[in-house]
């Protein structure tokens, strides 16, 4: 699939879920007609995937208590329709793959599953991914992901027999993992060098309005368009408890994790822009099962939108 004809395919498989405009007739309108949550290709893998993700943080690296149950909000988001689950073994030393391995057990089939490894040598990340498929309770992933990369990240040490790569190669050739990609928000730059070095199917990175984010939407993501990478969108809503999202918290944390500004805007609002980009699939954690079903349900209605619109919500969040 040529790029001009990968790009026309995300558009046709998100046009094909848009059939209502407004979040508060979403869900009702859902109901009756039988709706689906729009699926997407994920770039030249020739593996199509919900537009919306099950993030792995926020309340599905909590554990269980009499007050949340992360595994019902897992079985819930299988149940109305997404497909991709996201987590990591660094999601609270384990506890969300922990969580999200007592559904696994008995739902693997329906599962696009991704995780990740913060390890850069060969042996830790056979070891990484050991641990990860205990806790995830299954023997294979879909995708593997290099986490967290950073501005400083020696990327010709990964290529080497002892780096990283050598390690996600085998487990790929060993069909532990169907496909491998790396993650990160830190720097644009260090992303793109990366995804030009070396060969990955996906690239999960932050996508928002927010201009600050302004070099991973202009440059990184026209660099793995290029390559027909499938792209994941997460901190669509500004990251950690969605501090971008009217109605939640502002976070007092290092900047460099939250994307908050001045102001705020309704949740599908962040989702109909991240969406109406070239992207494959946005990852979206939850607290709560209303959460995840107001996500769902604004995925489902609402259309991408025109460059206009676009270019209004970011100069908001400016």
């Amino acid at each position: 699939m040529n790029r001009r004809n990968f790009l026309k395919s995300l558009a046709v498989a998100w046009a094909a879920g848009s059939q209502v405009s407004e979040l508060g007739a979403a869900d009702s309108a859902a109901t009756k007609t039988g709706l689906k949550l729009p699926q997407r290709p994920l770039g030249r893998t020739g593996v199509e995937v919900s537009a919306l993700a099950l993030g792995g943080v926020i309340g599905m690296q909590l554990p269980p208590s009499p007050a949340h149950d992360p595994v019902a909000i897992a079985d819930t988001a299988l149940d109305l329709g997404i497909t991709y689950f996201d987590t990591s073994p660094d999601y609270n030393a384990g506890q969300s793959e922990t969580n999200y391995g007592q559904v696994l057990a008995r739902r693997r089939k329906e599962v696009f599953l991704a995780t990740k490894t913060n390890d850069r040598t060969y042996d830790g990340t056979l070891r990484s991914v050991e641990q990860s498929l205990k806790r995830l309770r299954t023997d294979r992933l879909d995708l593997l992901q290099i986490h967290a990369v950073s501005a400083d990240e020696d990327l010709v040490a990964w290529g080497k027999p002892g780096g990283v790569l050598a390690g996600l190669h085998k487990l790929r050739d060993q069909k532990v993992t169907r496909f491998i990609g790396l993650t990160g928000h830190d720097s644009a730059g260090k992303l793109r060098q990366a995804i030009e070095m070396f060969e990955f199917d996906t690239l999960l990175t932050t996508l928002n309005p927010v201009s600050r984010r302004q070099p991973f939407r202009e440059e990184l993501l026209p660099a793995a368009n290029r390559k027909e990478m499938g792209v994941i969108a997460m901190k669509v809503m500004g990251g950690g408890n969605g501090c971008l999202a009217a109605g939640n918290p502002l976070q007092k944390v290092l900047r460099s994790y939250h994307d908050q500004t001045a102001h705020q805007v309704n949740a599908p609002l962040l989702l109909r822009y991240t969406l109406g980009l070239p992207v494959s699939v946005a990852v979206v954690g939850v607290a709560s099962g209303e959460q995840l079903k107001a996500n769902i349900a604004a995925v489902r209605a609402t259309k991408p939108m025109t460059l206009t619109e676009r270019h209004k919500l970011e100069l908001l969040l400016a």
